[in-house]
């Protein structure tokens, strides 16, 4: 019965390459993930949401973790124009949330002014009454 031993080998190279488009890329993305997870182990004790935790369970270090979620399709490349549309999609999203809430709270003036005006009128008929 042969034991898997984990080593710089698992994942393979292979299957790594085939989840980026060059080697630069894959090194770069596991690097950078190595550090965001240094930092999720050095800050353990405090709430932090830009710091995301580990994604697969592993006892390895931190560059191995990081090709394993490469792997695992766990962490993902996005490429700088895909960030730059996600950016302005956002923008753009939080623009319109804006502009609903400016128009629904003129709204809500509106309908307590109108509210008002028909307060002002029933006591003016009421004491022409009178």
């Amino acid at each position: 019965m042969a034991a898997t031993n984990d080593s710089m080998m698992t994942p393979q190279l292979e299957v790594l390459l085939g989840k980026v488009d060059s080697k630069f890329s894959l090194v770069t993305l596991a690097a950078s993930r190595a550090r965001e997870l240094q930092q999720y182990y050095a800050k353990m004790g405090s709430v932090s949401s830009k710091v995301v935790p580990p994604q697969v369970a592993s006892l390895r270090k931190p560059l191995s973790m990081g090709f394993e979620e490469i792997a695992a399709d766990k962490i993902v490349r996005v490429s700088a124009d895909e960030m730059a549309e996600r950016r302005a999609a956002e923008e753009a999203a939080q623009a319109d949330a804006a502009a609903l809430f400016a128009s629904a709270q003129e709204a809500s003036s509106e309908a307590d002014v109108v509210e008002v005006i028909n307060e002002d009128s029933a006591s003016d008929a009421d004491s022409g009454d009178a």
